[in-house]
């Protein structure tokens, strides 16, 4: 899958957040989106998940070589977040089964194996709710990673993980992330460093 954006720009307000925004993302390739705090990267990439909309410019998505429409985008794309909530009524078989049933997981996998790869299987039948932060940030890894969709979005995904989760993620992108579109929002080198190209947010001023 690739994504083009084009002259693409977002404001509050009067204020444009960033402007002139011209890039293509493609497929098989890893991405950060970079820049300080207001510069509009964790903006850009909720516009490219399809759940914010732009002022100006256009993006399109392809699909063997194919355009298809922004609205069927939700489909095609997993996208985790510390603002993002998970269902934490649910105990994580639940909440995992849930999410299977709806976009399912990458081809060979199964709830359960997801719960053993997250290193979550002791908590297997536990609510959500009760899990600490970092426990909630490797569910919300775990179901964009593991999604079985050709886009994965990610904004500061290191965000609550002690040295053992960081080992965790890593391994994840390196085992599972290798032949899709990653784009990962971040200022952080050690959640990027593996990425092929950079986008400064500061250039789109």
């Amino acid at each position: 899958m690739k994504i083009n954006l084009t002259k693409l720009g977002k404001r509050y307000n009067r204020d444009w957040i960033f402007r002139n925004l011209d890039f293509q993302f493609d497929d098989g390739k890893q991405y950060a989106i970079t820049g300080p705090n207001g510069s509009g990267k964790s903006t850009l990439l909720q516009i490219i998940s399809g759940s914010s909309i732009f002022n100006e410019g256009d993006i399109i998505y392809y699909e063997n070589g194919e355009p298809f429409e922004g609205e069927k985008v939700f489909k095609k794309i997993s996208y985790a977040a510390p603002y993002l909530d998970v269902v934490e009524e649910m105990t994580l078989t639940e909440f995992f089964s849930f999410h299977q049933n709806m976009k399912g997981w990458l081809p060979g996998l199964d709830t359960q194996k997801v719960i053993f790869l997250s290193a979550l299987q002791g908590a297997a039948h536990k609510q959500i709710r009760y899990f600490s932060s970092g426990m909630k940030q490797r569910v919300k890894l775990a179901q964009a990673i593991f999604s079985n969709v050709p886009v994965v979005l990610l904004d500061e995904p290191l965000t609550n993980l002690d040295e053992e989760g960081v080992s965790l993620y890593h391994y994840l992108i390196e085992k599972y992330c290798q032949n899709r579109l990653l784009i990962i929002s971040s200022n952080d080198k050690k959640e990027y460093s593996f990425c092929n190209e950079v986008v400064d947010m500061r250039k789109y001023k």
